[in-house]
């Protein structure tokens, strides 16, 4: 990360080297000698975590704004969607099914990625979680089309590296859920969500609870897959009991291919939402 500032005061890095030559004795090897910035046990202490939620939250958002991010596409979607030309990817009948939306979201990334060069790869750039399936096809598509892609990668028991198709310096790892979906929101033009599990839901629910309450403006929401998503959720049944209004379910949009998403998002008409709240 790079700074520019130019201040009177000794840099940080400069103190963290000269500590390296320093004379081995009791005192420099006790752990209370650390630099507290250079201390990694110190730093994951419980009693540090809000310092590790800040750290999070600062060091995605100053190299974005370093990279010139300014807006987004955030694509939502399963990790195991598998790409269709592998074989034996798919373990289910219906996931082998559902693998035709890596291709979509594949084509949606390079469709988008393609408008976004037109500014310059500033605005409207692609943002997954890094990771396989629907992930890889949206970074895919977007490095397919010549342009760059944002992974919000996390840290997981049972896996994983970042998909190869991530641009490197776009590629962010988080320890925190909540920290990295604000990550996803902060910029978002518009949220597409392909079949996915818990992961995609969980990100589709709360994006959609921020717009239905006013914590987040209204944006082209769509879901991929109307089979898949009114098989799953009963949308109307929701509306029927009262537990959210009629017009909630014009928060977003069912769509089955690429090219038909990207005419949405271009006549978008939003929802009669509640009054928006001034600040993120």
């Amino acid at each position: 990360m790079k700074d520019d500032r130019h201040s009177p005061f000794r840099d940080a890095q400069a103190d963290r080297r000269t500590v390296e030559g320093i004379p081995d004795t009791p005192q420099t090897r006790a752990p209370a000698y650390k630099l507290a910035f250079a201390d990694e046990s110190f730093l994951c202490r419980d009693d540090l975590r809000p310092v590790r939620l800040q750290l999070e939250l600062l060091k995605p958002e100053l190299l974005m704004n370093e990279a010139g991010v300014e807006s987004t596409i955030v694509l939502f979607g399963g990790a195991r969607i598998p790409e269709p030309a592998k074989k034996g990817a798919a373990r289910t009948k219906t996931l082998s099914y559902l693998s035709k939306f890596y291709h979509e979201a594949q084509s949606f990334a390079a469709l988008m990625t393609r408008r976004s060069m037109e500014s310059g790869g500033r605005e409207n750039v692609i943002v997954t979680g890094g990771g396989p399936g629907v992930m890889e096809a949206g970074n895919r598509g977007a490095q397919e089309a010549g342009g760059r892609s944002i992974g919000l990668n996390i840290v997981l028991p049972f896996e994983q590296a970042p998909n190869e198709y991530v641009s490197p310096e776009l590629c962010f790892n988080f320890h925190y859920f909540a920290i990295r979906k604000m990550h996803f929101l902060m910029r978002a033009q518009a949220i597409c969500v392909f079949p996915g599990g818990f992961g995609t839901l969980d990100e589709t629910f709360e994006a959609l609870t921020l717009i239905q309450t006013g914590r987040m403006k209204a944006v082209p929401f769509l879901l991929f897959g109307r089979t898949f998503w009114e098989k799953i959720i009963n949308w109307d049944a929701l509306a029927d009991a009262g537990t959210i209004s009629e017009e909630d379910l014009d928060l977003f949009r069912f769509v089955e291919t690429a090219e038909e998403a990207v005419k949405l998002i271009d006549n978008w008409e939003p929802a009669a939402t509640r009054t928006e709240i001034p600040g993120r």
